[in-house]
C-alpha cells in the first residue's frame, strides 16, 4: 500500500462500496422470502459492519502507514490485502452472474424463478470465496517441483546430465519466522540431489532483520558443486524510508553477510568459472536490471568480460525483461534464469497451457521460453508478497537437467 497514493486508495474504497451496494441489492432480493425472525436484520447488519469496517481500516492504514513499525506493517498490509481480495472478487462475480440470470430470465418470461436464480447466484459467489480461502490457507505453501530437460550440443561432456535447482523470490519477511514451512521446501530440494542451486533474488521484502534465524534452515541446503545467488529489486532497501544513507547501506551489507552464513556466493555483476578436467562452464550473475521504474544496477558487459573463452554460459538475472532487452539474440548465453513476476500468484495452468493477468505486463512471466538456441526460464517464486495466497500458481522449485 505504500506505493499507492491516497487518491488511489480512495478510488479503491469507492469501488468496494459500489460493489457492496450492488451486492446488497441482490442480497435483499434473495433473502426477502425468508421469514425467520431477526434473520434479515442480522445478515444486513453484519454485511454493512464488515463493509465499512474494511473501508475504514484501509483508509486508516494508508493514512498511518509511515508511523507503523516495519515489523507490524507487513502483517497489516497482507491481512487487509487478503480481506479485500476475498471480499471484492466473489461479490463482483456474484453480482454479474445473478444480474445476467435475472435479466435474461425476465426477457424470455414474465415469471422470475424464486429458487433457481438465487441458488445459482449464491453459488457463483460462494465458490470463488472458498477458492480464495484455499489459496490463502493451503495452496500458498503447496510447493511444486517443475522439471525441465534442456539439450545443448555445445554443453561440455563433463557436465552432461548436470542438475540445477532454481528457486526465486523467497520474500522471507512474509513467512513471519515460520521456519518449519520452508524446511519442507528445503527437504524437497535436497531430495533432488542437485549439482548447483541457483537463487534469483528477492530474499527479503525490505529489511535485513527479516532474516533472523533463517540461516539454520538454509544451511541445510546441499549442492554438490555450489550455491549461487543474485539480488532482486527488493534486496536493495529501495522501498523503505531510511533516516540516513548509512542505515540503508548497513541493511544492504547485512543481507550480503547472510548469504555468506548460508554458503551462497552472491554474484554482483560477476561470474564464476566452474572447471572439471579442463572443461568449463560460466555462471554469470548480474545485479537487478529492470525496465523503469525498476532500477538498473546490472552491468552485463562487465560480467561478460570475465567469461571470455568459455563457450557455455548460464546467467542469473532477477527480472525476465532483462533477457529481452540485453541477452537474447545479442549475447552468447545459453540459459538465463529469472523470477520477479511470481506468476502474479494467480492464474490458470493446464498441461502446457498457462494464463495469468501478469502476461499483459510481462512478455515472459512463468516457465520456459526459447529463441533460436537460447533459453529463458522464469521461476514462479517460492514465497509471496502482497496478497497472502496463491490461486492456480503454486510456489515453485525448478529442477533443470542439462544434456548434450
Amino acid at each position: 500500500m505504500r506505493k499507492f497514493s491516497f487518491l488511489s486508495i480512495i478510488w479503491l474504497c469507492i469501488a468496494l462500496l459500489i460493489v457492496d451496494v450492488l451486492t446488497f441489492y441482490w442480497l435483499q432480493a434473495i433473502t426477502k422470502p425468508i421469514e425467520i425472525p431477526f434473520f434479515r436484520p442480522i445478515v444486513y447488519t453484519v454485511f454493512w459492519v464488515f463493509t465499512f469496517g474494511l473501508i475504514t481500516s484501509i483508509i486508516t492504514l494508508r493514512a498511518t502507514l509511515n508511523s507503523i513499525h516495519p515489523k507490524r506493517k507487513q502483517l497489516f498490509i497482507s491481512s487487509l490485502y487478503g480481506l479485500t481480495v476475498t471480499s471484492f472478487f466473489p461479490k463482483i462475480i456474484f453480482v454479474i452472474i445473478i444480474s445476467v440470470l435475472y435479466f435474461s430470465n425476465t426477457f424470455f418470461t414474465e415469471e422470475v424463478s424464486l429458487i433457481v436464480i438465487p441458488l445459482i447466484g449464491v453459488f457463483s459467489g460462494v465458490l470463488p470465496f472458498f477458492v480464495i480461502l484455499y489459496g490463502i490457507f493451503l495452496a500458498v505453501y503447496r510447493f511444486k517441483v517443475y522439471t525441465v530437460k534442456l539439450k545443448f550440443e555445445w554443453l561440455p561432456k563433463k557436465f552432461n546430465h548436470l542438475k540445477i535447482v532454481h528457486i526465486s523470490d523467497l520474500h522471507l519477511g512474509s513467512f513471519n519466522y515460520r521456519y518449519q514451512i520452508l524446511e519442507r521446501a528445503v527437504n524437497m530440494m535436497n531430495d533432488l540431489n542437485p549439482d548447483f542451486i541457483f537463487f534469483t533474488g528477492d530474499l527479503v521484502n525490505n529489511y535485513a532483520w527479516e532474516l533472523k534465524g533463517w540461516d539454520t534452515v538454509f544451511n541445510k541446503l546441499n549442492a554438490t558443486k555450489g550455491k549461487f545467488a543474485v539480488l532482486g529489486n527488493h534486496d536493495y532497501g529501495d522501498y523503505s524510508t531510511w533516516e540516513t544513507a548509512s542505515l540503508k547501506e548497513a541493511n544492504f551489507k547485512a543481507i550480503l553477510k547472510f548469504y555468506q552464513k548460508i554458503n551462497f556466493k552472491v554474484l554482483l555483476n560477476e561470474a564464476d568459472i566452474y572447471e572439471e578436467e579442463n572443461e568449463k562452464i560460466a555462471i554469470l550473475g548480474i545485479e537487478n536490471w529492470g525496465v523503469p521504474p525498476f532500477k538498473q544496477y546490472g552491468d552485463l558487459k562487465k560480467t561478460l568480460t570475465i567469461t571470455k573463452g568459455v563457450s557455455f554460459k548460464i546467467l542469473l538475472s532477477h527480472d525476465p525483461t532483462h533477457w529481452s532487452e540485453e541477452v537474447v539474440g545479442k549475447e552468447n548465453i545459453a540459459l538465463t534464469l529469472s523470477g520477479h513476476t511470481h506468476g502474479m500468484q494467480a492464474g490458470i495452468q493446464f498441461k502446457n497451457k498457462k494464463w495469468s493477468p501478469i502476461k499483459y505486463k510481462y512478455k515472459h512471466w512463468a516457465g520456459l521460453y526459447k529463441f533460436n538456441n537460447q533459453y529463458l526460464y522464469v521461476n514462479r517464486g517460492l514465497g509471496w508478497l502482497g496478497f497472502p495466497g496463491r490461486l492456480g500458481m503454486r510456489p515453485e522449485i525448478t529442477l533443470i537437467k542439462l544434456e548434450n
